[in-house]
């Protein structure tokens, strides 16, 4: 699977407000108000920022721009956050707008598992959040530490699921134990990954030749 220079991976508190008035706030239409506090702007700057990364990608990601979309202003970003780096971390950890901690399907068999889980993994590559993702995983050389940070919040936690799928299944004797290794467990996501970058996106009868054509032969039980 399904990696930022060293920050805090928790969100900011939602307490802070949103008191700039720089030159970087949309404008409001006549009789409205787009000022936002607490968990409210920071959803908006959270999304916002996944956004601008999946459009511009990292090196094109600024306060600035982010501010923009967010409907705020630059000094609202800055208070919070020392680099856009550290804001794009705080925004995958985050549970609502990010990644949060993912939920281990319990379908009762392991290709419902398979299916329910690297769906999910597909339609999140069809979103923002999801698509923030790509220039981040395919600029590793570029930043490597950033890329370290996607795989500790994203790939390792997705990981860990698939290993305890193939433990119960094989405790359901649908699996040979010897396929309960990382490597096996990285075959699905990838094959997702790959798709997304070849075609953009992976329709529901893919993820399902995915796991019907690929993975459940190589896991099956060895006679």
């Amino acid at each position: 699977m399904i990696g930022l220079p060293g920050a805090s991976a928790g969100p900011p508190s939602p307490a802070a407000e949103d008191g700039a008035t720089d030159a970087s706030r949309a404008p409001a239409p006549a009789g409205t108000s787009t000022r936002r506090r607490g968990s409210a702007l920071t959803l908006a700057i959270y999304e916002a920022t996944f956004e601008a990364l999946a459009a511009t990608g990292f090196e094109g990601l600024a306060f600035d721009k982010i501010a923009a979309r967010a409907g705020t202003g630059k000094s609202a970003l800055y208070r919070r956050w020392s680099t856009p780096a550290e804001l794009v971390l705080a925004a995958l950890a985050d549970p609502v707008a990010g990644f949060g901690t993912p939920v281990t399907p319990d379908t009762g068999t392991l290709r419902g598992d398979l299916l329910a889980l690297l769906g999910a993994f597909a339609r999140v590559l069809d979103e923002p959040r999801g698509r923030a993702l790509l220039p981040l995983l395919t600029q590793r050389a570029c930043h490597p530490e950033l890329f370290a940070q996607v795989q500790r919040l994203v790939t390792l936690p997705h990981q860990k699921i698939l290993l305890s799928m193939l433990r119960a299944a094989v405790d359901r004797g649908e699996t040979d134990p010897r396929c309960v290794t990382p490597r096996i467990a990285s075959v699905g996501p990838r094959m997702i990954f790959a798709e997304v970058m070849a075609k953009g996106t992976v329709p529901e009868e893919e993820v399902h030749a995915i796991v019907d054509e690929v993975l459940l032969p190589l896991m099956a039980p060895q006679k």
